[in-house]
């Protein structure tokens, strides 16, 4: 990456506000501090209760296996499940994997056609790419410029006959760029009309927003630990028992753990964290979700109020309550967020080796490269205040309008020259 000149990014001419610190966390789509009190939960499974909850025949096993069990309820009542469809894992990377490919070879005999959407999380495209390799076939459903998949096209691109017959939908709950939830139990109800599996990708939901299994008519889903304020690397996935009961071919193999779908080791300390976690966001989330929801239209607002030519993206009514993606055009994301660098937010776009790819998903949503590359994702979550929105609108102002002041292009727009029309030289 590039300095971008004239602008100095070590200083910033802000007085903090009271109880601000830098540098200030608002990526929570990334990842969530861990919660204190279930960091205090887990404390004594690192420490005193060390067994492996494998072992059945001592108490040190017992007590892990207790620790273990109580953790698959707390998930369970969250979600809407029973404790015995929660299946350990190492994270909603691995859940989707064992969800997608357990069933892709469970039922290959039924079918080979699986139905995901373009702006998926990277862990089902790249799972649904590999099993493509293996002879399935997908179908990617295009979203609308809101971000949100159209029914109709679900409904076309269903197969309910023949070697092609569809066998599983992956559709993730809530986007983990633009914030956008889908309609998730419509999606499921014509899954189950068609006797489909639905798999959802919820790690982005669960814990934010309501989310239960029964009613949403889901059949498997990914939950992750450390996007709910749990620790990192502990995840689990949701497996219907019943009606329709679904079934999985096992990825990891070797001591048939968690009734044969995942074996290895369980961690225990991060499954009681996972636990914790999901019990909290149960008792706090409705409260939590009106706050931030308060706090993202207090920033939407004094950037709007403040700035000229932002957008945001995604559809806004169907929406996580902490997530915020705004465009900022005639402004390079990269930076903007040279810019502010005491404030963790993301860039719709990823450094990647040599070239700057602006985000697969803000592209799926029609967005032109400029300004998708212009387009930061705020994450606001459970330890954000407002003096601190205050802080990041009151920079990211001041920093678009100097990047502004340099851009020979915003300088054109202000003076009414219609962009489009110009042909520019070629070097």
């Amino acid at each position: 990456m590039t300095e971008t000149p004239g602008l100095n990014i070590t200083q910033s001419h802000h007085t903090l506000p009271a109880g601000v610190k830098l540098p200030i966390y608002m990526d929570n789509h990334a990842t969530t501090p861990l919660d204190p009190r279930v960091l205090a939960a887990m404390m004594p499974y690192l420490t005193g209760i060390f067994g492996n909850a494998a072992s059945r025949n001592h108490s040190f096993g017992w007590e892990a296996e207790q620790g273990v069990e109580k953790a698959r309820e707390q998930i369970a009542r969250l979600i809407g499940a029973t404790s015995k469809e929660i299946i350990f894992t190492s994270g909603a990377t691995e859940s989707t994997n064992l969800a997608l490919k357990g069933v892709a070879e469970m039922y290959k005999e039924r079918g080979n056609h699986i139905i995901t959407q373009v702006t998926e999380h990277k862990a089902t495209l790249d799972t649904c790419k590999r099993l493509e390799k293996s002879g399935f076939r997908v179908t990617y459903l295009p979203v609308q410029a809101d971000g949100l998949i159209d029914l109709e096209d679900l409904k076309r691109a269903i197969v309910t006959e023949g070697p092609d017959k569809t066998i599983l939908v992956s559709i993730m709950y809530a986007n983990n760029e633009i914030g956008v939830i889908q309609p998730i139990q419509e999606i499921g109800k014509l899954c189950h009309e068609k006797g489909i599996i639905f798999h959802c990708d919820a790690v982005q939901a669960v814990g934010k927003i309501p989310v239960n299994v029964l009613t949403d008519n889901i059949d498997l889903m990914s939950i992750s630990g450390h996007k709910l304020y749990g620790p990192k690397g502990v995840g689990a996935l949701y497996v219907r028992r019943r009606n329709p009961r679904v079934q999985l071919a096992e990825q990891i193999n070797g001591g048939g753990h968690e009734r044969g779908m995942r074996s290895g080791t369980l961690n225990v300390p991060g499954i009681v964290g996972l636990g914790a976690a999901c019990e909290i966001c149960q008792n706090e989330m409705a409260a939590e979700a009106v706050r931030e929801q308060e706090l993202r239209d207090y920033l939407r607002a004094k950037l709007e109020n403040a700035l000229d030519y932002t957008q945001v993206n995604g559809n806004m009514e169907h929406h996580l309550p902490g997530n915020l993606n705004m465009s900022f055009i005639y402004v390079e994301g990269e930076s903007l967020l040279m810019g502010i660098n005491d404030i963790a937010v993301s860039s719709g776009s990823a450094c990647t080796s040599a070239t700057l790819e602006p985000s697969y998903v803000l592209k799926a949503l029609g967005l032109g490269d400029d300004v998708a590359h212009s387009s930061i994702r705020f994450g606001l979550g459970r330890f954000n205040t407002r003096a601190e929105v205050d802080y990041v609108a009151d920079k990211i102002i001041d920093v678009v309008q100097h990047l502004r002041e340099l851009s020979p292009l915003y300088e054109m727009v202000k003076e009414g020259i219609d962009l489009s029309k110009i042909e520019w030289a070629a070097h």
